[in-house]
C-alpha cells in the first residue's frame, strides 16, 4: 500500500473525480458541501471518515472501491472524499502532505488519521469507530 505525492499534469474533470466514489460516499467539492456533511454527522453523532485524494493518484484510485464497500458495510459512519486538488483550501488547513490521508472526525474533532491506502489500518480503526 502506498500514497502519493506529486501531481501529473494530465486534464480532469468531474467525470474522472467521480471515480474516486460509490457506495454511501459524499464527494465533497466545495467548502459548503463540507460544512454540510460534518454538521449533518455532528448533529447525528456520527463518527466523519475523509479520504483526501486525487484523480491522478494511483493508490487513491486502487483503494476507491474497497472504501466505497466499506462505506456499505459501515452505515453508522459518514463517508467523504475530497479531491485534494479541487479543495485546495481545505486540504491545506487539514495540513494533507501526502494522498490519500484519512481523518477519523467527530464532534468537530480528529480522532485519528492514517496515511496511505492501508487497508489493514482503516479496517482496525472502522471496527473500532463504527461503535463510537
Amino acid at each position: 500500500m502506498g500514497n502519493c505525492t506529486g501531481k501529473d499534469t494530465g486534464p480532469s474533470d468531474f467525470d474522472e473525480k467521480l471515480h474516486l466514489c460509490g457506495g454511501n460516499v459524499w464527494y465533497i467539492s466545495d467548502m459548503e458541501s463540507w460544512a454540510e456533511k460534518i454538521s449533518e454527522a455532528n448533529k447525528d453523532g456520527n463518527v466523519v471518515l475523509a479520504n483526501f485524494s486525487a484523480d491522478w493518484c494511483a493508490p487513491c484510485k486502487i483503494i476507491s472501491s474497497w472504501y466505497a464497500d466499506q462505506s456499505i458495510k459501515y452505515p453508522s459512519l459518514t463517508f467523504l472524499t475530497v479531491d485534494v486538488d479541487e479543495l485546495s483550501e481545505l486540504s491545506t488547513s487539514m495540513d494533507i502532505r501526502a494522498v490519500p490521508t484519512f481523518f477519523f472526525l467527530k464532534g468537530g474533532n480528529q480522532l485519528d488519521k492514517v496515511f496511505g491506502a492501508n487497508k489493514s489500518e482503516l479496517e482496525k480503526k472502522l471496527a473500532i469507530f463504527s461503535r463510537t
